[in-house]
């Protein structure tokens, strides 16, 4: 991975991103040109966590039927740690996210953890992070989209298709088999 010299060599490599993780990170430009680097990462971080919710969300609506209203209220419920979402992502899609997608999420974690915890982190170690991050929902939609038939860092309209869901008493029980504490 090329690491920008600048702020604006990582502005170049947004605008080179797909419109749609364009979209999806939309107040990424104005936090880059006005605010310290840690701001940029921690909304970024914010919205990546965001689309993992939603990746599971969807891939249970849409894949396995679930009936969205309870599926929406498990997810939001749930504790979701690092490594819960890769198992929640394995238990859902049936495979794991492959290896150099994760690596991308997991560099752009450590600085992440680093800056977080009070740790000096420098300029090029933030540029660093944002462009994995960037790289990282390129090719987590991409990966998604081939598994799953959706993008979770873009728009989610009409992503479950026209089937039809699952009761919610049989969705309970599929959430609770997936791991999911329900009361």
């Amino acid at each position: 991975m090329i690491v920008p010299a600048s702020w604006k060599g990582v502005l170049n490599r947004y605008s080179a991103a797909p419109v749609e993780i364009q979209e999806y990170f939309e107040h990424f430009p104005k936090l880059a040109k006005g605010f310290p680097w840690d701001v940029c990462l921690s909304y970024l971080f914010s919205r990546i966590e965001m689309a993992q919710h939603s990746t599971i969300y969807c891939g249970i609506v849409k894949l396995h039927w679930g009936e969205s209203s309870l599926t929406w209220e498990a997810i939001q419920k749930q504790h979701m740690t690092r490594p819960d979402f890769q198992k929640f992502f394995v238990t859902v899609f049936g495979k794991e996210i492959d290896s150099k997608i994760r690596h991308k999420l997991k560099d752009a974690e450590e600085i992440r953890d680093k800056a977080l915890h009070g740790k000096s982190v420098s300029d090029a170690e933030y540029r660093k992070a944002v462009v994995c991050l960037i790289e990282y929902a390129e090719e987590f939609n991409d990966f998604v989209n081939h598994s799953g038939g959706f993008k979770p860092f873009g728009n989610l309209r009409g992503f479950k298709g026209r089937g039809e869901s699952l009761e919610k008493a049989t969705t309970r029980w599929m959430l609770k088999g997936m791991g999911f504490a329900l009361s």
